[in-house]
């Protein structure tokens, strides 16, 4: 395997979050095509991943093979003609046409190995190859049965009667307003009960790592209800349809489901409960308390005319006024007549 080739499986691998149980070339037409067209074509888990080329790293087209019902051999069986069967899933049939019998019955070993989990009665296999098939069947019940979301336990009667409008909610930073921790079952019962809320709910996927989309959209034969799967890859977020889309977060997801729908499907948010009654309480007693003296300054006068400073030179009389101690001695009367 060339340098190149290494790139493009780790990166299929990467987006898909699947392991690889065989690939191969085949051709593909669906009921409303003409023609069939070529592809590369991957077995990942319980999916047929289609490629234009080996060279590309996302694929075009899913097959979930978990909705499998019937496959058919439309051609007959010989040995240097190309083989052509007819899958049958819950929306259309699809024909796979195969280079030869032999390859053809390897791709329908695995096909409904997967998508039944349990080898089918009858394959004209090589020993070789019969061993590979059941090791990819353990493989894949080994896979299933790690990842598969336990049953949750019953809901307390309180939340059943509020219609699941307590359902819990993420705590992790960045996640849409409309993810809720919740199964299939559990979200398409919350759109359903309650309408008024949204029509889009974001939830865990069995995968892990992996988110799924639960949509209630109205239509001219009344609400259908459908379910997306959300694969998380190292560069964001791709959105399994016929034709992969690619976005960068999670509420991108939310903003291309709402921009299909033309905006009429919406995210789903609980509606907030709202009180009914205002209560009024006593005004609590105010306790007395012991209003603290003020510390005032002494206050000073302004001088008047009838006050003056003791230490000015001039007294109220006219005389002059000196300290105790620095009288000037009394003058001696001379008595003599001189």
């Amino acid at each position: 395997m060339s340098l190149s080739s290494r790139v493009v499986h780790k990166r299929r691998e990467t987006i898909t979050a699947l392991p690889l149980y065989f690939q191969g070339r085949m051709q593909k037409k669906r009921s409303k095509d003409k023609d069939f067209k070529p592809y590369y074509v991957e077995l990942r888990g319980d999916s047929l991943f289609l490629y234009t080329d080996d060279t590309q790293e996302s694929y075009t087209e899913k097959m979930d093979l978990s909705q499998l019902k019937t496959m058919q051999l439309e051609s007959s069986y010989k040995k240097k003609e190309e083989t052509v069967f007819i899958l049958s899933l819950p929306k259309e049939e699809v024909q796979l046409k195969m280079e030869n019998a032999d390859t053809g019955e390897e791709w329908r070993g695995y096909i409904l190995t997967m998508a039944k989990k349990e080898l089918p009665n009858k394959l004209e296999l090589m020993p070789g190859q019969r061993v590979k098939l059941e090791d990819a069947l353990k493989q894949e019940k080994k896979r299933v049965s790690h990842h598969s979301r336990p049953a949750l336990p019953p809901r307390p009667s309180f939340l059943q009667s509020e219609s699941m409008t307590d359902s819990p909610k993420s705590t992790k930073p960045g996640m849409p307003e409309c993810f809720y921790d919740v199964t299939r079952k559990e979200a398409e019962q919350m759109l359903e009960e309650n309408p008024q809320n949204g029509g889009i709910i974001l939830r865990p996927s069995t995968l892990p790592n992996n988110y799924a989309l639960t949509l209630r959209q109205r239509t001219a034969s009344g609400y259908v209800k459908k379910n997306y799967r959300v694969t998380s890859t190292n560069s964001g977020f791709v959105i399994e349809l016929d034709t992969p889309v690619s976005v960068s977060s999670l509420n991108e997801v939310i903003e291309y489901f709402m921009e299909k729908t033309d905006y009429r499907v919406h995210p789903y948010t609980a509606s907030q409960a709202y009180d009914t009654r205002i209560e009024v309480m006593p005004t609590p007693p105010h306790p007395s308390k012991a209003i603290p003296k003020a510390q005032v300054a002494p206050m000073l006068r302004s001088q008047s005319n009838g006050e003056l400073d003791p230490h000015s030179e001039e007294s109220p009389s006219g005389e002059y006024i000196y300290p105790d101690d620095h009288r000037p001695p009394k003058p001696r009367l001379d008595l003599g007549g001189r």
